[in-house]
């Protein structure tokens, strides 16, 4: 549990235990992506790096039906993006420079667990995906990724301490009530009815709160009846 809580902490902080930058990536970089794929640049500021332990076929589609070349063993590469199977890898071919797809029977990591991590955190990517693209919210996103689903929060409130930093973010919605006067026109003596003015009245409201970055607590008003709160599973990156 400590272990998880660093981590999670830390990324929601923008940096992982381990010294892992996260990126802030704008809310159409993740709708432009193919779906199948997790772009690490979208993801992390700095490279994530993996040790080539056997020479490995590189094919230029995630199908694995072109192939490329080879991998040269015994280098780093650096891991441009992933599925649920496979990697997107830039290192040193046989012959020259190459780019592509291999499988992760290839790689070694500090993180003896790393193919299982990954995977976990290429499932979650995709989950926040779809939250995004529909302007949803679920406990364990984070704050990062709320500003790209719903925005600039129309109400903040911050609390720092020792431990770290908590708060709330409003979203507040609103609808334009028209308000109108009805009169007697002098030269007809008819009545009639006039726009006056425009008043804003609050529709509903979504309450988030967070603690260190991840939203813990979702509260929404009685307007909203969007079912259950959803959750899923915190910012989890590994050491490797």
């Amino acid at each position: 549990m400590k272990f998880w809580t660093s981590i999670v902490l830390a990324m929601a902080l923008g940096v992982s235990a381990q010294g892992q930058v996260f990126k802030k990536t704008e809310h159409k970089s993740l709708l432009d992506s193919d779906p199948d794929v997790v772009y690490m640049d979208q993801t992390l500021t700095q490279p994530l790096e993996l040790t080539v332990e056997k020479e490995a076929p590189v094919f230029s589609d995630k199908d694995g039906k072109v192939r490329l070349g080879y991998l040269k063993t015994e280098q780093k590469v650096k891991l441009e993006a992933m599925t649920g199977k496979v990697y997107k890898v830039r290192g040193q071919g046989t012959r020259d420079g190459i780019a592509g797809w291999v499988g992760p029977w290839a790689f070694s990591s500090k993180d003896p667990q790393f193919v299982e991590h990954l995977k976990k955190l290429y499932d979650r990517q995709l989950e926040v995906r779809k939250l995004i693209a529909a302007r949803e919210l679920a406990v364990g996103m984070t704050l990062d990724e709320v500003g790209q689903s719903r925005g600039k929060p129309t109400k903040t409130q911050i609390r720092k301490t020792g431990g770290g930093q908590s708060g709330r973010w409003e979203y507040i919605e609103y609808q334009e009530v028209p308000n109108y006067q009805t009169y007697r026109e002098p030269s007809t003596g008819q009545m009639v009815r006039r726009l006056v003015s425009v008043t804003q009245v609050e529709k509903g409201k979504t309450a988030v709160e967070f603690e260190n970055g991840v939203v813990t607590a979702i509260e929404e008003s009685e307007d909203h009846k969007g079912g259950n709160v959803r959750i899923i599973v915190p910012p989890v990156v590994y050491g490797w």
